[in-house]
């Protein structure tokens, strides 16, 4: 199998097969990130196949990492997600795809549903209306806060609620296939066979 295609899934409707391909041509190669300076010092174990493929703790642990970092810091999202697939033994695509949860056309709206949580949990105040030169400074006091526990509050259950859901999605396609298999084998038609 060659590595740039060590995660694909053959897929049976086309649907899913042309979002595949669109997603394998967008993501970066295990070649390119092992190049990539910021990934130099865990550039040897970038290339291990198990960061690449389709298992599904790996994933549920690549989407756990992909989100948390989504929402725990506003840059390089993407190489600090990498770094800790490489540590936590998880899927990178995955985690990659996961840090485009938040992106420069969804921010604004994870900003605000951010503040509005922190502002929830805080129990705070609407805050006054700043002055004409305020600055950074007196709109971090104002909304910084209640953004940041937001923020975080957004990282840490998103993590865990991706982290549960693939692992239940996984588990109820196994019993699925199980279940079929055994309605298979009662009929008497053997897989395999005609």
């Amino acid at each position: 199998m060659s590595p740039d295609k060590a995660f694909a899934v053959p897929l049976k409707s086309s649907k899913w097969t042309s979002l595949v391909s669109r997603l394998s041509r967008t993501l970066p190669s295990r070649e390119s990130l092992a190049a990539h300076p910021w990934l130099k010092p865990v550039a040897h174990r970038l290339l291990d196949r198990q960061l690449w493929r389709l298992q599904h703790e790996a994933v549920a642990r690549g989407v756990a990492i992909g989100i948390f970092w989504a929402f725990a810091i506003p840059l390089a999202q993407f190489a600090v997600a990498t770094a800790n697939c490489v540590w936590w033994r998880a899927n990178i695509p995955v985690a990659a795809g996961m840090t485009l949860a938040t992106n420069p056309f969804t921010i604004g709206f994870w900003l605000w549903l951010a503040y509005q949580l922190g502002s929830l949990v805080l129990d705070a105040p609407p805050p006054d209306a700043l002055a004409e030169g305020a600055g950074v400074m007196a709109w971090l006091t104002s909304f910084g806060a209640p953004t940041l526990l937001g923020m975080g509050i957004f990282a840490l259950a998103g993590a865990l609620i991706g982290y549960l859901s693939v692992k239940l999605v996984w588990r109820l396609r196994i019993g699925l296939k199980r279940r079929r298999r055994q309605k298979t084998i009662r009929t008497g038609a053997m897989p395999g066979t005609d």
